[in-house]
């Protein structure tokens, strides 16, 4: 297994790929990418987490950069940070979902994006080619435990939130943060808004319960717990909490694509009733199309781009939207900040279905219904990019966009065909009007993948 490295970041096996001797070469080079200035850092909370931030922090200052350290909080909170205190820059020490012998770092600009393709080349161009020196003048490594409670209270005052509406609803929550960052800021979030918390996994031992993607097969407990405690509804989110997941009231998956749908038609209502003209929705090629119809009850236009938080965001940017996402339950809200945020999405859901006076399950049958399913091959001993040409030639006579692997646009379904960022995978998205239909897409493109191995 090779160091990942990615417009993510990079990722690695603790003490293998990811080593010292990386982490020092990378620290370096995005201290003089950042101009040797003030970077933020702050860590998901896993085992490693601490001696890698302070290895982090050591290489910094001796570079000679003021380092702000804001302890274990979630990635947009290390990204809100970067802006509120005009940083030049920030890193998040995180695997985000990947298991917990593996840890990494997210490099964040000095706009509190992170680096895009651009500037990723700019930055690995200095980390492969330039020598960079320790700096005669020593940097301070100072701590800062405000943001926590910066960043709820940015949500709580937005205008779309009515704090007193939500809490006289006194939701009960069931609680999910895999042990990590989630475990400080979500519960103290839950309970500014007057819910009951019923929490699992919120001690932030870094010790992870179940493999931490918060996908529907890793979060049996949680639904259980819905069910046992009868609960409104539950949440689960990522290591660094940049994804959001729901739990309906049966303790069923909400659907991770619909948290992104169910918060976007929240955001668009919200723009109509203030009798403004709220433009446009970015989305990346694997968000479900469920999108694309609420956005067309209020006229708004929908834009598509490669998967990766930077490239939604940078789309988002671009064409002034004032909402967006990706399908795997990362909520873009830019009046917050431009980035995936697990928190503001619990601030906006709260408020949708608190307004919509239904429960999860009838607020999610509410919306228009598609069927998502998800699959995945190892591309280690082979060539991915070759093996997707050969699949794009094939179905060239389709509706075909190749910005980002492969993705096959049929009239009532499609299907969408790309080698991860973060893994060697190929993953394999495919969305239909059936279950049966999107198992069965997922199925032949798997055996058509690993034909051409």
């Amino acid at each position: 297994m090779s160091l990942m490295v990615s417009i993510s970041g990079i990722r690695g096996i603790v003490g293998e790929t990811l080593s010292p001797e990386i982490i020092k070469k990378y620290c370096f080079a995005f201290a003089k990418y950042s101009k040797f200035g003030t970077i933020i850092i702050g860590r998901d909370g896993r085992q490693s987490g601490k001696e890698i931030s302070n290895t982090v922090a050591k290489y910094l200052t001796s570079a000679g950069c003021t380092v702000i350290d804001l302890g274990i909080v979630p990635t947009p909170t290390v990204q809100i940070a970067v802006e509120h205190l005009h940083a030049n820059g920030g890193i998040s020490i995180t695997a985000s979902h990947n298991p917990n012998q593996w840890n990494g770092m997210k490099f964040i600009s000095r706009t509190g994006m992170f680096l895009n393709a651009d500037e990723n080349k700019i930055f690995w161009d200095i980390a492969e080619n330039d020598s960079i020196a320790e700096s005669e003048i020593k940097g301070d490594h100072v701590f800062d435990a405000s943001f926590i409670e910066r960043h709820i209270s940015a949500i709580l005052n937005l205008p779309q939130i009515n704090l007193e509406q939500i809490r006289n609803k006194k939701f009960k929550v069931a609680l999910d943060c895999v042990n990590a960052a989630g475990g400080i800021i979500v519960p103290a979030l839950l309970e500014k808004f007057g819910c009951e918390i019923i929490p699992i996994n919120c001690d932030v031992s870094g010790i992870f319960s179940h493999t931490p993607e918060p996908i529907p097969e890793n979060l049996t407990a949680l639904c259980d717990l819905v069910k046992k405690e009868k609960a409104d509804f539950g949440i689960a989110v990522d290591p660094d909490v940049d994804r959001l997941v729901l739990i309906n009231e049966f303790g069923e998956p909400f659907v991770e694509e619909y948290t992104v749908t169910s918060v976007i038609d929240f955001i668009l209502n919200y723009e109509s009733k203030q009798g403004r003209n709220f433009g446009s929705v970015a989305v990346n090629l694997s968000t479900t199309r469920a999108v694309d119809d609420v956005a067309k009850k209020y006229g708004a236009q929908v834009f598509r781009t490669a998967v990766g938080e930077i490239n939604v965001a940078t789309l988002m940017k671009k064409e002034n939207c004032v909402i967006g996402g990706e399908g795997s339950g990362g909520v873009i809200f830019p009046e917050l900040h431009i980035g995936r945020d697990a928190i503001v999405g619990i601030g906006l859901f709260l408020q949708y279905l608190t307004e919509s006076n239904k429960s999860a399950s009838e607020l999610k049958k509410a919306l228009p219904q598609y069927f998502i399913s998800k699959g995945k091959i190892d591309f280690t001993t082979g060539n991915a990019n070759k093996i997707l040409k050969i699949i794009e030639e094939k179905y060239c006579a389709e509706n075909i966009t190749t910005i980002d692997g492969v993705k096959i646009d049929f009239a009532d379904s499609w299907v969408h065909l790309r080698a991860s960022n973060t893994e060697p995978i190929i993953r394999i998205i495919a969305e239909a009007k059936s279950i049966a239909l999107a198992n069965s897409l997922v199925d032949i493109f798997k055996t058509e993948l690993t034909s051409h191995f």
